[in-house]
């Protein structure tokens, strides 16, 4: 930061400080709703569509906050796996078929595995394999990561 900048953080008063401490908090927590607002949505959509049933709103909320953070647990292996398997692999229809299995079985796993230890929703196998395809060719499609 330069000295000549007017809007330095260290500039500004406490009170200033911590108004901006706390508007970059609550845009945080704004995206996060967001993001786990739009899963909700769209779980609860796909279930609607599947015939999955559930015993209230709150196991599909909770339901879903443990796939959204188990999934990002399980995103970090599956893409460095990923990522290692298709560096000699020419051929972006290669690659993207690759992606879509691993992105399918990561899914597969994580739904799995949630709905393993939740007892308030019971997927199919097949549900569960639809989704988790569904989940993978959407996140592939609206990757803007060029491989």
């Amino acid at each position: 930061m330069s000295k000549d900048n007017p809007d330095s953080f260290r500039e500004l008063n406490g009170k200033e400080k911590i108004a901006a401490i706390l508007g970059i908090a609550i845009l945080i927590i704004l995206v996060i709703v967001f993001v786990l607002g739009f899963y909700f949505f769209g779980i609860a959509g796909l279930f609607k569509l599947l015939g999955v049933q559930y015993t209230s709103i709150w196991s599909l909320v909770v339901f879903v906050v443990c796939f959204f953070l188990v999934s990002i647990i399980v995103e970090l292996f599956t893409n460095a796996i990923y990522k290692l398997s298709v560096q000699n692999i020419s051929g972006k229809g290669k690659q993207f078929f690759i992606r879509i299995c691993f992105e399918g079985a990561s899914n597969w796993f994580v739904l799995f595995t949630v709905d393993e230890f939740m007892k308030s929703i019971t997927l199919s196998l097949q549900t569960e394999l639809i989704i988790a395809l569904l989940l993978a060719i959407l996140e592939c499609v609206f990757d803007k990561e060029d491989d």
